[in-house]
C-alpha cells in the first residue's frame, strides 16, 4: 500500500536533508531543499508509479531542485566576480587559493564516474551512513564501503600529482 506525501514526509524526511546536505553542505539550503523537494513530491504524487522505491524517487526530485539551485548560484556569482576583483583590499588573493583548492578537489571529484560521485558527496558531506549511501543508491552498504574507500585513494592520488 502507498504511503501518503505526510506519511512520506515523516518517513523520509531527514534521509533527503542529509541526502541534500551532502550536495549543498549548507544546513539552511538543504533545509529549504528538502522543502522544495516535498513540495514538488506532494504536487506530482499521483504521477509516482512505484516503478521505484519512494525513496529514490525523492532524491531524484530532492537532485533535481539542487540542480536547479547550481543554476541560479552561477548565475548571481557571474554577476558579482567583476565587483570582487575591483576591491583588492579584502584579502582576495586568499580567497581565490581557498578556492582554487576546493575547486581542485571538486574537479577531481568530479572526475569520478556518476554512482561513485555521488557516494562520495553522500559520505563526506550528507553525514550518511553507508548503509543509507546503499540504500539512496540502490546498492549494498559493502559496496558503498569499498567504492569509497577506493575513491579516496583515487582522490588522493589525483591531487598530489597536481
Amino acid at each position: 500500500m502507498r504511503e501518503s506525501a505526510e506519511e512520506a514526509f515523516r518517513a523520509h524526511g531527514e534521509m533527503v536533508y542529509k541526502y541534500l546536505m551532502s550536495l549543498c553542505h549548507n544546513p539552511g539550503c538543504a533545509e529549504e531543499l528538502t522543502q522544495e523537494t516535498f513540495y514538488r513530491a506532494v504536487k506530482n504524487w499521483s504521477r509516482y508509479d512505484e516503478s521505484c522505491k519512494l525513496t529514490t524517487w525523492l532524491c531524484q526530485i530532492a537532485r533535481h531542485c539542487w540542480y536547479q539551485q547550481i543554476d541560479r548560484q552561477r548565475r548571481q556569482s557571474a554577476q558579482a566576480l567583476p565587483q570582487a576583483l575591483a576591491d583588492p583590499a579584502n584579502g582576495m588573493a586568499q580567497r581565490l587559493e581557498a578556492q582554487e583548492e576546493k575547486r581542485r578537489l571538486y574537479a577531481a571529484i568530479h572526475a569520478l564516474p556518476e554512482p561513485v560521485r555521488e557516494l562520495v558527496h553522500l559520505r563526506l558531506s550528507g553525514e550518511c551512513s553507508f548503509a543509507e549511501i546503499g540504500e539512496i543508491l540502490g546498492r549494498s552498504e559493502t559496496w558503498a564501503r569499498t567504492t569509497f574507500y577506493r575513491a579516496k585513494l583515487k582522490l588522493q592520488e589525483e591531487l598530489s600529482h597536481e
